[in-house]
């Protein structure tokens, strides 16, 4: 599958949770039902993965973690927020970068309209 048809069953997902569930809950229980819902929907999910940072010729373990890695080509990172802010898409951006990887799904669960609360991030690019 390419990101963007994974991406399409993240959104897929993504409304099933804020359906179910509702905003204002930790983002620790909507990251717990979403690789749920992924799962369930056929993909293969990792969580919490440890983000080496390279620099130079080395590489240091600074307990960096992916929220969510889908199909080990999409990142998902989730909040629970007032508002998302340039610093949620500027993490996303570095955790793209250092591994990788080509797109990645910024969420806010604490919203009343989580259609506007999806963002597409294209490494280095915000869709």
């Amino acid at each position: 599958m390419t990101e963007n048809e994974i991406s399409y069953i993240i959104r897929k997902a993504i409304f099933n949770v804020y359906n179910g569930l509702g905003p204002g809950l930790l983002e620790s229980v909507y990251q717990k039902i979403l690789i749920y819902d992924l799962q369930d929907l056929g993909l293969e999910v990792k969580w919490e993965v440890l983000m080496p940072v390279k620099y130079a010729e080395f590489e240091f373990d600074c307990n960096f973690r992916i929220d969510i890695l889908v199909e080990d080509k999409v990142i998902i990172e989730l909040k629970s927020v007032k508002n998302l802010e340039d610093i949620h898409f500027k993490q996303l951006n570095t955790y793209l970068k250092l591994s990788d990887k080509k797109l990645g799904i910024l969420v806010n669960f604490n919203t009343d309209k989580i259609l506007e609360s999806i963002k597409r991030v294209v490494n280095g690019l915000e869709e």
